[in-house]
């Protein structure tokens, strides 16, 4: 048989006081003296009465969790991500349900119905595909809301919102190349991610056209955006034979683990990585510090990413005024990349 849960009754008669002076008491209501409070508060210390994590929402109309969308529970640049966000909601006593969106737009507008009907507080969400077209979802977000990462370029502007440069972090990467030397420098990505990879493929022909460099459609591979989505590591692994064959002698990811994919291509093709072909992937996650090679990377800081989400829920949720944040990423250097190959760039020369 289970034991009894104490009540706000039991201490009120253990105290010989009244219900409503316990529970004033237990919220530090300023109508109950000091003296009696911390007198009520040891009373219910020493019965180990915990509290009505349900009944407390229901008088204060807070349910105090906070919903996070993502697109896969899977996905290493969110875990950090995530761990950001948790870091600053466990700070205030906020609890934190997770789901996920597949990069899947009904699945999206499905889970954010979801916490709706579990009465959230607040929601994030990150990759969306709501624009300000979407009237009809719109009108489901009735909490405060913000996206990470946006991926429409249309954002409705009742949200705020906490992105990366991608132009920037793209030219990041395209510049180290150049710097090494590079003169045939390919990007691979994914064609589903509409904002994210073509921001990051304009920043890559952005740096290209500054530097007075040369650019070619065939130095260009994103996966057909209308075939089923395969892993990312499959991309980077399929396509890797493409920017080869048009011969470039460094190439540009879309993100690490395209990166990670490429890099297996490699070996599979008997390709020196990088004394043949330098690599450069995007995000910075804890994986590729760990690949043969380390993989030089445009690193998000993803902790900062998820944590400044948070506290931007959490000073809308307070009414305070906030602004929409745009991080910038920053090159880190491994051994992925480095300076071009005299005979790979001749050979890559005369290819045009």
């Amino acid at each position: 048989m289970s034991k009894r849960r104490i009540s706000i009754e039991d201490i009120a008669r253990r105290a010989g006081v009244s219900h409503s002076t316990v529970s004033r008491a237990l919220r530090d209501n300023s109508l109950i003296s000091p003296k009696v409070r911390e007198e009520i508060k040891q009373i219910a210390k020493e019965m180990n009465y915990v509290p009505n994590a349900i009944a407390q929402s229901l008088q204060n109309q807070r349910t105090n969790t906070i919903g996070v969308v993502v697109t896969s529970i899977a996905d290493p640049f969110y875990a950090e991500v995530v761990e950001g966000i948790e870091k600053v909601a466990k700070s205030t006593g906020l609890s934190v349900l997770l789901s996920a969106s597949h990069r899947d737009f009904e699945q999206e507008i499905a889970a954010i119905d979801t916490f709706h009907r579990r009465r959230v507080d607040g929601i994030l969400v990150a990759d969306s595909r709501i624009n300000k077209h979407h009237t009809k979802q719109l009108e489901q977000i009735a909490v405060p809301t913000v996206f990470i990462n946006s991926q429409t370029e249309d954002q409705p502007d009742i949200f705020h919102s906490v992105e990366i440069n991608d132009r920037l972090g793209a030219k990041l990467a395209v510049e180290h190349l150049i710097s090494l030397g590079h003169t045939s420098i390919g990007y691979l990505g994914v064609g589903d991610r509409s904002r994210s990879n073509q921001q990051r493929l304009e920043g890559y022909r952005m740096a290209l056209t500054e530097a007075g460099l040369p650019q070619s459609n065939n130095w260009v591979a994103i996966s057909d955006e209308d075939n089923v989505r395969i892993s990312d590591v499959a991309t980077g692994q399929q396509l890797l034979s493409k920017l080869v064959i048009a011969g470039v002698t460094g190439i540009f990811c879309y993100n690490d683990m395209i990166a990670i994919g490429a890099l297996l291509g490699c070996q599979e093709l008997g390709i020196s990585v990088p004394q043949d072909l330098s690599i450069v992937g995007f995000d910075g996650i804890a994986l590729s510090r760990y690949v043969t090679p380390p993989l030089t990377t445009i690193c998000q800081p993803m902790l900062e990413i998820g944590s400044s989400a948070m506290q931007m829920l959490l000073d809308l949720l307070e009414e305070k005024s906030v602004e929409n944040r745009v991080l910038s990423p920053f090159l880190v250097k491994r051994g992925s990349s480095a300076a071009v190959n005299k005979g790979r760039r001749q050979e890559a020369e005369g290819r045009r």
